[in-house]
């Protein structure tokens, strides 16, 4: 087979490459191992698809250049994305904080993607293993399951490591290294958090507890600051902390540093307390509980050596102070992550510096590319990393 554009990976960024090129007059081919088509598409936003953020913007996103997803993100927007969802007339709604998801189902975006190439010409390959992709005079020659297929560009859109039980692999990583290509270290992003078994037993019980709390790790000043807070629900497992405040943090936070947690961010609890010592004659565990989740605060008390009996007028101000620092400034060390079956995206990937921001083009390999989940370009949790494959399937689309 000979074709213009060999894509590899018919994933969000895959799909979106190839229906542009495509539209754009190239004879484009479209190859993926899996059985069933953008499964991490169908399995997203619990099934309805957190398609993009109305918000999203390069501030949203963490890369050893900062910079470098500006010049894509620009060129397709979300407002871009969403007139195409309105083309299709997918009913969707805001849900919190710019997300956007389907009415319906993560399916209806599956579909229109698929119509778009198909609008294009796309031709399909699929289930096929790419088995090899070389380099020659007239471009690329790809052996697959399936035969040959030469091409004059080819598109990396194979993600990264997140998920294996939906089909994810090092592909993308091995081609990159076979041309030399630089990779920064990937690792799960968007993950919840584990702690050392002993340290976490007296938490076990909490698991299922969800609240709203402010969430920080690393430098936070000056101008090299690497850290990041998020006010976001906090959700206690059987093994540490997830929920949507502690998948945001995973992104920034480094092995053996602590992450700090405010559980009461509207409240100086400490504060609270002194000034009450007068008026307040309840227990100090029944106090606490009007501001927490009751398992939550006799958990809490328990973990941490108070009496949940005791009445407040009674106890020194030092230890109400430490017990406010205790619930506004909870400072634990996790000691890893649940890993890559766990996370939702994976930080790293193919070094910014190898490609044109453009184009999304290897500068120095003319005519092999790099999109999406692949690239060294993560977004925030909310429909970010949607927002970049699609400006970078454009993207590259748009320069094949």
């Amino acid at each position: 087979m000979q074709v213009d554009v060999a894509v590899i990976g018919a994933g969000a960024a895959g799909m979106m490459c190839a229906a542009t090129a495509a539209q754009r007059g190239k004879r484009v081919v479209l190859i993926d191992h899996a059985e069933k088509l953008a499964e991490k598409i169908r399995i997203s936003g619990g099934g309805r698809c957190n398609f993009t953020n109305i918000n999203a913007g390069p501030a949203n996103f963490l890369s050893e250049n900062p910079h470098f997803a500006k010049s894509a993100l620009s060129r397709f927007t979300p407002h871009d994305f969403l007139a195409l969802v309105k083309k299709y007339r997918i009913a969707f709604h805001e849900k919190h904080k710019g997300q956007l998801f389907c009415d319906d189902s993560a399916e209806q975006i599956i579909n229109m993607l698929r119509a778009e190439c198909d609008n294009g010409g796309v031709q399909w390959r699929m289930p096929s293993k790419v088995q090899s992709v070389q380099q020659n005079a007239a471009g690329f020659h790809l052996q697959t399951e399936h035969g040959d297929i030469h091409a004059a560009a080819v598109v990396i859109a194979t993600g990264g490591l997140s998920i294996p039980k939906i089909g994810a692999t090092d592909f993308g990583y091995r081609v990159a290294k076979q041309f030399g290509l630089k990779l920064v270290d990937p690792r799960p992003a968007l993950v919840p958090l584990t702690f050392d078994e002993n340290e976490w037993k007296p938490f076990v019980p909490l698991a299922g507890v969800s609240l709203e709390v402010d969430v920080e790790t690393g430098s936070l000043k000056g101008r090299n600051a690497t850290g990041a807070r998020f006010r976001e629900d906090l959700l206690f497992t059987h093994r540490g902390l997830s929920g949507p405040a502690i998948l945001q943090i995973s992104s920034f936070w480094q092995p053996n540093t602590p992450i700090v947690i405010n559980l009461l961010p509207e409240l100086d609890l400490a504060q609270t307390l002194i000034e009450g010592k007068s008026t307040i004659k309840k227990q100090l565990g029944n106090v606490l509980s009007q501001y927490l989740p009751s398992r939550l605060a006799e958990g809490l008390l328990q973990a941490h050596g108070y009496a949940h009996d005791a009445r407040i007028a009674d106890m020194p101000d030092a230890k109400l102070r430490k017990l406010g620092e205790l619930i506004n400034r909870w400072t634990i060390t996790p000691n890893g992550s649940e890993g890559y079956r766990k996370a939702e995206v994976t930080r790293g990937g193919v070094d910014t510096k190898e490609l044109s921001q453009q184009s999304m083009m290897v500068n120095k390999v003319p005519g092999l590319y790099f999109i999406g989940e692949t690239v060294d370009v993560t977004g925030w949790l909310g429909g970010y990393n949607f927002q970049w494959a699609w400006a970078s399937g454009v993207a590259a689309g748009l320069a094949i």
